[in-house]
């Protein structure tokens, strides 16, 4: 009765102009109390309360997320209100709008018919486009459901195909009872015929479709649904199974990221497709064994081989293009099928070896001589005479000498310059040279454009303002304190803002203390830790007048900067002097020889900066430090320590003896550099560019991480650490040795461009590095599986010298293990290739031991190839 009596009065209030409890009620998501309330208002009450709904939901819009309960409700309003689709699909069709799908289409269906409605398909169709790749799929049960009972066809962009996979995989009933199985789901789609081409035209689509049905085993997974379910229906004839195979087919050639496309390869297996189907398809399966990623590829030539006719010519016309693939297994099975061939077709061995010989050009030289051979037991000789080429004298690299450091850019000297470099760091952080030109401009232009300085950056660190947060767990993370300096540029700077610099500055600093640098955390690298205190010292002093830029800006891309240039900023300075920090930065930066007309240049201007600088470059700057490694085992006694692999190999800094560590830059922390702001890091080789050991000191633990956790783009700052200048010691030596057994295919590529930039330059320790990633892999730090991929491609591309001493002084200790490890018989094939192209020898201890071995397995006569190579050289 209670019930009765509130929706009576909700009517007469909705009747008499009141809508604030209809909004109430849709904001509470009470759905059979809306639906209740608006039953038997006339229209044109109706579209009143729909301009006053619009008005209230742009007001929550921002603010609200109307889930199932609310977004049913909302919906039932807007179709009881709005008059047309186009109306209504402005405000269902946001993203923060999820109805209760099924449930909430029923429901605006009956307040549809109440109200005759004719629009629901118009509107199922408007949302369906405002669909996005993170679109909830009760959206999708909600306009499917729609255009399902008002006979509307479905949509079928990629967006729609996706979510209609979806739903099959969750239908609407999962939360109300057991799902049917997927096969019956299926059967039971009316979608599914207009859907089902689709599924072999979108994109990407092949990962969705390989989801498994009912509770995962993380051992068993189990067997994927979908493609199980197709070949079910296509047998009962419920789907064409044509359409099934000519669909694979052809989106296996059209092609797409290999794991997307065994979803494909998946339903073939499943539909177990006839003799007379393969061979009425045969053209399609020879285009993918040419052409095709390898699974994909592994798949055709596995069903050709078992046609029990397949004309000869086009096995070998493919067979041709085919043996050029780098994928060693594909071409060692293609090899096997031909050898075949050859002794079924007697009378076409000698064409058939013809073919075969093709392989006698393959990258990997266990192919080369199977190939060799098979064509030689089927009367083809690829080498006449049979004699191997010789080599006539040894071959050093082959590289092009390294590009001198190239120029910094202008300074920045506009506002709008200014502005958009500060947007192009905030949406893609560019730490390094990128930054420090972003500071000095900002020095610049805080006394100069003062009063317009703040309104321009104003809105572009607001669009950022999340991302660039304050992450204080993170030690690494100066994401915050940058975003303070520019926020505190320009005109309207607050007392409390001033007093906060200074307090931050005067805790950096201790005048009669070693280290000046106030150590705020141990386990942070204290080159960060210089960083910091510049910034700070840049937020302290920014907006005072007299300031031309920075000093310690770089003149070189590689962070160093010009002595001159230096002197020059120093004078046009005057009697004011610079920041503690920004001079010790710029004498950082400064190149090892300089002229000692320079230093006396530096003592004539009369100021203590003048004079400090001059006592710096008749000193010699910064000593090199003593770097040895050392090894560094996890502990639980510290959390910093606790994340660390069981055994680390690390590089440690001494000063040399006599000398003071002013700085506490002789200190190289051993904890982890892992997180989401490790990208920091990459500014520390532009800060010391003269100084590649001790930077590579402080950077060993993230790219060992890289190699040793798995971790992610450890090793993307190897390059940079190419470019600086210095000896790079035992430090360098690990961290090449780290990158190349990096997880990552990108991580390997950057340690593969740091060894050949350092080989181009001369600049590296070959041996070093090699005895370094042996130690490595015989303590089973790294796994040695990852080398041999970038060796070969440093040996390809111009640097078979520096790979082959690089692995001769690794292979001692990794043949000396008790078991071989994985990936060893590839790396001494790649030995025996860039020995045989450099024909230079090396002896390497252990060889002879394993060569010498019985049997014929890949290890030994890897080893025995190698042995050869060398007693030719």
């Amino acid at each position: 009765m209670r019930h009765t009596e509130d929706t009576m009065r909700r009517r007469q209030e909705l009747a008499a102009g009141g809508t604030s409890d209809l909004f109430d009620l849709v904001d509470r998501g009470a759905i059979d109390a809306v639906a209740a309330a608006l039953h038997g208002l006339p229209e044109q009450r109706r579209r009143e309360i729909g301009v006053e709904l619009t008005a209230w939901f742009k007001q929550h819009e921002r603010r609200t997320w109307w889930s199932a309960g609310t977004g049913t409700a909302l919906a039932i309003a807007v179709v009881g209100c709005l008059p047309t689709a186009a109306q209504a699909a402005q405000i269902l069709g946001r993203p923060s709008v999820n109805p209760n799908g099924r449930l909430a289409a029923e429901l605006v269906r009956v307040v549809a018919q109440e109200r005759g409605v004719d629009w629901l398909v118009d509107l199922a169709h408007r949302i369906a486009a405002r669909f996005r790749q993170d679109t909830w799929v009760g959206r999708w049960h909600f306009v499917a459901t729609l255009l399902h009972h008002e006979g509307g066809e479905p949509p079928t962009d990629d967006v729609s195909v996706q979510l209609w996979l979806t739903a099959v995989e969750s239908p609407a009933q999962f939360h109300q009872g057991q799902a049917p199985p997927v096969v019956d789901r299926l059967r039971d789609d009316p979608f599914l015929p207009v859907m089902l081409p689709r599924l072999f035209e979108v994109d990407g689509i092949g990962n969705q479709m390989m989801f498994i049905a009912g509770h995962r085993d993380w051992d068993d997974p189990g067997r994927p649904a979908l493609p199980a379910a197709l070949a079910q229906l296509a047998a009962e004839g419920v789907v064409d199974r044509l359409l099934l195979l000519d669909g694979c087919l052809s989106r296996l050639l059209r092609g797409d990221r290999p794991v997307a496309l065994r979803a494909f390869t998946t339903l073939l297996d499943e539909l177990a497709p006839t003799d007379a189907e393969v061979t009425a398809r045969v053209m399609d399966y020879l285009r993918l064994l040419v052409d095709a990623p390898a699974s994909v590829a592994t798949m055709a030539q596995k069903t050709l081989r078992k046609l029990p006719e397949l004309e000869l010519e086009s096995v070998l016309d493919a067979s041709r293009q085919m043996l050029t693939r780098p994928d060693k297994t594909l071409v060692k099975a293609q090899l096997g099928w031909l050898d075949r061939l050859a002794r079924q077709h007697r009378d076409r061995a000698s064409e058939i070896a013809e073919v075969i010989a093709v392989a006698a050009e393959h990258p990997a030289v266990e192919l080369r001589e199977r190939a060799v051979a098979l064509a030689a037991r089927h009367g083809f000789d690829p080498e006449p005479g049979g004699a191997a080429p010789a080599v006539t004298r040894p071959r050093g690299d082959d590289l092009p000498p390294p590009p001198p450091p190239a120029p910094a850019s202008a300074p920045i000297t506009d506002l709008d310059e200014l502005t958009e470099e500060v947007a192009a760091l905030l949406a893609t952080p560019q730490q390094g040279v990128a930054l420090e030109r972003i500071l000095d401009g900002l020095v610049r232009l805080a006394t100069t454009d003062g009063d317009r300085i703040r309104t321009a950056l104003g809105p572009v660190i607001e669009r950022r303002h999340w991302s660039w947060a304050d992450h204080r767990s993170d030690p690494l993370c100066l994401c915050g304190m940058v975003v303070e300096v520019f926020t505190s540029a320009g005109a309207g700077r607050t007392d409390r803002q001033r007093e906060r610099w200074s307090k931050l500055l005067t805790a950096t600093h201790r005048a009669d203390a070693t280290p000046e640098l106030v150590v705020t955390n141990p386990h942070t690298p204290p080159v960060h830790r210089l960083f910091r205190a510049r910034l700070v010292e840049i937020g302290a002093y920014l907006n005072e007048p007299g300031r031309p830029g920075l000093l310690a800006t770089p003149t070189s891309t590689n962070g160093l900067l010009d002595p001159m240039t230096l002197v020059e900023r120093l004078t046009a300075l005057g009697d004011r002097e610079p920041g503690h920090w920004d001079l010790t930065q710029a004498l950082l930066r400064l190149p090892a020889d300089v002229d000692e007309s320079i230093a006396d240049k530096a003592a004539a201007l009369g100021t203590a900066a003048g004079l400090r600088l001059a006592t710096w470059l008749r000193d010699g700057g910064l000593p090199r430090p003593v770097v040895r490694s050392r090894t560094v085992n996890q502990s639980r006694r510290h959390w910093a320590y606790a994340h660390m692999p069981a055994e680390r190999i690390l590089a440690e800094l001494a000063p040399p003896a006599g000398t003071v560590d002013r700085y506490g830059l002789f200190t190289a922390p051993a904890t982890p550099l892992s997180g989401d702001h490790a990208g920091w890091v990459h500014l520390w080789p532009s800060m010391l560019p003269g100084h590649r050991g001790m930077v590579t000191a402080y950077l060993l633990p993230l790219v060992a991480g890289a190699a040793d956790m798995d971790e992610r783009g450890g090793a993307a700052v190897l390059p940079l650490l190419a470019e600086i200048g210095g000896p790079g010691g035992v430090a360098l030596d690990l961290a090449v040795a780290y990158g190349l057994a990096a997880r990552h295919a990108p991580d390997r590529v950057a340690a593969l461009d740091a060894l050949l930039a350092l080989a181009a330059a001369g600049d590296i320790d070959v041996a070093g590095i090699g005895e370094q990633l042996g130690a490595l892999v015989a303590r089973q730090l790294v796994k040695l599986s990852r080398v041999g991929e970038p060796l070969r491609d440093a040996a390809q591309a111009g640097a078979p010298l520096t790979v082959w001493r690089l692995l001769a002084a690794a292979l001692p200790a990794v043949l000396a293990m008790p078991t071989a490890p994985r990936g060893l018989p590839e790396l001494l094939t790649v030995a025996a290739e860039t020995a045989t192209a450099t024909g230079v020898r090396i002896e390497v201890p252990g060889l002879a031991d394993v060569a010498g071995r019985g049997g014929s397995g890949r290890l030994v006569t890897e080893a025995r190839r190698l042995h050869r190579a060398l007693d030719a050289a």
